[in-house]
């Protein structure tokens, strides 16, 4: 694909922000329609670590192409988000720096789609967002789709449930809505969706719900809750099997750890129940979000799950000092 800096609408008058590729990947697809863009910003909305490890996911398991490279010098704060550096104990031996880019990746079936991910900007969303824009046209991108994870007083135990929205209620089919008006604290992938569809694009949310007491941590159910609802969406062919497999494998860790803490099972049991009464009241035309009982806040479940977690702690370091062994680097 040529790109001419002296044609209107083209990427070239963006390249402040990123760096294109050359030559530049097809991406039609077999139809000739183009590509779905799918964007996955990790930082704001991303509980479970889910946003990241699905864009790392599609990145790892199918055929992917580096597209274009954002400058994330102009789109970080490195005072709020601060890189990791590596020390040697003498020297500085490397730094992990934030990434943005764009790839184009190819599903199960080889369709093509754009895959913007990494770090969500900190500055210059109106620039960010007019410069995908740009990659959008250039592109001749058919939908933009996003991809959010947020935490929610749902149990482990049951198949992760999400919520959708966008620009045009019909594409969404079935999928469960937010229905009632609110506002909200603004991210880089909600103004995309917003810049986007008054460009006229047709554009639209995927949010995965996450239990509160695992936000911190890496949840692959979720994961494959976007990729399959992202699939299902849109048409593409994505591959959830390992995700499936760790998310299994998570699933029996938690609940050997819950089994022996009495309280935090118990709050878990509740949720189900809570789980079970709105999966019920769905079925009926009620909203998931609609609660008539209280629930626990996620301050409550978390607290109740870290004073486990450090309750566990303290005990292995104690059995290991009784038997003359190197306490646990992350006992306290």
């Amino acid at each position: 694909m040529d790109f001419r800096p002296d044609e209107p609408g083209n990427p070239a008058e963006h390249s402040s922000l990123y760096e294109l590729e050359f030559p530049a990947p097809q991406v039609a697809k077999s139809t000739g329609a183009g590509p779905v863009l799918v964007h996955a910003l990790d930082g704001f909305a991303d509980a479970g670590n889910a946003v990241a490890l699905a864009a790392r996911h599609l990145r790892e398991s199918l055929d992917s192409e580096l597209v274009a490279t954002f400058h994330t010098d102009e789109l970080i704060d490195y005072r709020s988000r601060r890189p990791v550096m590596d020390f040697s104990g003498q020297a500085f031996t490397g730094v992990e720096m934030p990434t943005l880019t764009v790839h184009a990746v190819r599903d199960n079936a080889g369709e093509p789609f754009l895959l913007l991910s990494g770090s969500e900007p900190d500055l210059r969303w109106e620039r960010f967002t007019e410069a995908v824009r740009g990659l959008s046209d250039e592109f001749g991108v058919s939908d933009v789709v996003g991809l959010n994870a947020i935490p929610m007083a749902v149990p482990h135990t049951r198949p992760a449930t999400v919520t959708a929205h966008g620009s045009d209620v019909e594409f969404l089919g079935d999928l469960p809505r937010w229905g009632s008006p609110m506002k909200l604290p603004g991210s880089a992938s909600m103004l995309l969706e917003l810049r986007l569809g008054e460009a006229g694009y047709r554009t639209s949310g995927i949010s995965v719900h996450v239990p509160h007491y695992l936000a911190q941590s890496t949840y692959p159910a979720a994961a494959s809750r976007l990729l399959s609802t992202l699939g299902s969406l849109t048409g593409l062919d994505l591959p959830t099997k390992a995700l499936d497999s760790a998310a299994d494998t998570l699933r029996v860790q938690i609940d050997d750890e819950l089994s022996n803490n009495g309280e935090v099972a118990s709050v878990v049991s509740a949720l189900e129940s809570q789980y079970d009464a709105y999966t019920e009241a769905a079925e009926q035309q009620a909203s998931l979000l609609a609660a008539d009982e209280p629930l626990p806040s996620a301050d409550e479940i978390g607290d109740e799950f870290q004073r486990y977690l450090a309750e566990q702690a303290r005990l292995d370091q104690d059995g290991r000092d009784d038997e003359g062994g190197t306490p646990h680097p992350d006992a306290s």
